[in-house]
């Protein structure tokens, strides 16, 4: 990898982390399409680690309340029914799943599920179940309506992103949407319930950033620097979109870019585990 990958790179990251439609399918089809090396599971993880940085600003003030009504509510019994703490034991225990499969499917996940025959495949899938939630889901509840139930839902929603395609949030937003939230809040609590997840998993890749053949602390830490600067208009431009507008054009992209990746694979232009023949 050089610098203008890095910089192309961490600037993707970024703008597709917090988008429905897949930032780890991304890194995998565009170097492909370029003709790149693969910059591997580990590049993806700990880059997100600038992602999480543009979350834990743009939701400071949430994420500080939120973080110390829990704590003081671990002493204090009359806390433990305020909104803030419930909110944070959801967020905990839906990062369980991810958590618990990620450890036990590490090596599928760096391997087979980067074959971009899946990726496309997941791509078109959950382009559709993102567009029936949007079209069937009531939209009612807000924030203040999550129940532990619900934040378990969201979780193993959360868990199905460990496979290139699906996204993050396009899987966390389809499951909040299809339970009845509105689109804001399936928005917002997506952001909020990855927190955790991005931290856990960068801190957990980041000694392989320097293994083998990959890309180096270097180059990794500049688009890591870049993904929280794009990561961050992502957030603030996605949460007054869908304020007002549906998901559809995402929707459109996702089955579009997956279509094109099965044509180019079955024309030869790509090779489902690696660059362009």
């Amino acid at each position: 990898m050089n610098i203008f990958q890095a910089i192309f790179l961490g600037i993707l990251q970024g703008l597709t982390e917090f988008l429905p439609i897949s930032s780890s399918a991304h890194l995998r089809i565009f170097p492909a399409l370029f003709g790149w090396d693969d910059p591997g599971a580990a590049f993806t993880a700990v880059t997100q680690l600038g992602t999480l940085a543009a979350v834990v600003i743009f939701f400071a003030r949430d994420l500080l309340r939120i973080g110390v009504t829990w704590a003081r509510s671990l002493v204090t019994s009359s806390l433990r029914r305020d909104p803030d703490a419930h909110m944070g034991w959801y967020i905990l225990v839906g990062t369980l799943p991810i958590g618990v499969l990620g450890l036990l499917f590490e090596a599928q996940i760096d391997t087979a599920a980067r074959d971009l025959r899946v990726i496309a495949a997941t791509l078109i899938v959950l382009g559709l179940v993102l567009w029936f939630t949007d079209r069937v889901g009531q939209q009612r509840k807000e924030l203040g309506n999550l129940t532990l139930r619900d934040g378990l839902a969201y979780g193993f929603a959360q868990a199905l992103a460990l496979v290139p395609g699906v996204s993050r949030s396009g899987a966390t937003i389809s499951a909040g949407l299809f339970m009845g939230y509105t689109r804001t809040a399936a928005a917002r609590y997506s952001f909020l319930l990855s927190v955790p997840a991005i931290f856990a998993a960068g801190l957990f890749k980041l000694p392989d950033i320097s293994a083998g053949d990959g890309p180096g602390l270097g180059l990794t830490l500049l688009a890591t620097l870049l993904a929280f600067v794009s990561g961050y208009a992502s957030i603030a431009w996605l949460l007054r979109y869908v304020s007002r507008n549906s998901y559809l054009p995402f929707v459109v992209y996702r089955i579009g870019l997956g279509l094109l990746i099965l044509a180019l694979l079955a024309s030869g232009v790509l090779h489902p585990t690696d660059a362009p023949l």
